[in-house]
């Protein structure tokens, strides 16, 4: 009798059982397993050996992704795309409730503002009450959204703590979220991260329509949207290589490098002098 099968000690029969063997099973050389599965009794025949297989790999695939996507760095990425997905939403729909809202009230601001305003406001008529029911809603969305933003920058700096340091945690998020995950985002050469964001311009840029962008989401860090526009690009790639050494040592070791934030500071502030020659 093998002790080295999936199927050793194992209820072939139950999924679960089986997909934590396969992943977590392992042999010290190859033997012929369905042979031995049948010897065993685990399994009348090859066919059905391959059947109970199949049913555990799939099983362990399904374990793998829920594991994924339930890591710290993947609930950081669906809050930041739903900041994305809210502010949209809240826009869209706060700009519909303040167009509707001009015809019945006096001095409506515009976005969520104006639809805020109007939220707090009473209704005289069936009419306004659905114009103001449409700017309550506008408003919940806001408020979700910011509810979100806080999510993100309470969790993101113990996800991704040095990568939140210099990118601050809501452009950190962004980051990883593009990537796809900071174990994505740590195997990224820096050249790629520097245009994160900006791949419509890239491809563009390879049709030859247009020129090669200089950056990407990191545009609205303030580094490179404070640095003059001569010096930029400059900027963009010593902000985005000290991103790139900061997502690997958030994944492959986790402590804290303050060291990079003064090396940071130190290489923009050369960058910046050169405004000024």
């Amino acid at each position: 009798m093998t002790t080295h099968g999936w199927f050793a000690d194992t209820a072939v029969r139950d999924a679960d059982a089986a997909a934590d063997a396969v992943r977590n099973g392992h042999a010290d050389a190859p033997e012929n397993w369905p042979a031995a599965a049948v010897e065993d009794g685990v399994v009348d025949d090859a066919d059905e050996y391959y059947d109970r297989l199949r049913d555990a790999t799939r099983a362990a695939t399904r374990a793998a992704v829920r594991e994924r996507e339930r890591a710290d760095d993947q609930q950081l990425v669906h809050a930041v795309r739903t900041i994305g997905d809210l502010s949209d939403a809240a826009n869209e729909v706060a700009e519909r409730a303040v167009e509707w809202a001009r015809t019945l009230f006096d001095g409506v601001d515009d976005g969520i503002a104006g639809a805020r305003d109007v939220a707090g406001r009473s209704a005289n008529s069936p009419t306004e009450e659905r114009a103001i029911a449409l700017c309550e809603r506008a408003t919940d969305l806001a408020d979700e959204r910011d509810r979100a933003q806080g999510f993100v920058e309470t969790h993101a700096p113990t996800v991704a703590p040095n990568l939140s340091m210099l990118a601050g945690p809501v452009l950190a998020a962004r980051l990883i979220a593009l990537a796809g995950g900071l174990d994505d985002l740590a195997k990224l050469p820096s050249g790629t991260v520097q245009v994160l964001g900006a791949e419509d311009a890239l491809f563009a840029h390879l049709r030859g329509h247009a020129p090669s962008p200089k950056h990407g989401v990191i545009y609205t860090h303030e580094y490179v949207r404070g640095t003059h526009p001569d010096q930029r690009g400059s900027a963009a790639r010593a902000l985005a290589g000290k991103l790139t050494i900061a997502a690997r040592v958030d994944h492959y070791s986790g402590d804290r490098r303050p060291d990079l934030e003064a090396e940071l500071d130190a290489r923009m502030e050369r960058i910046r002098a050169r405004e000024t020659e």
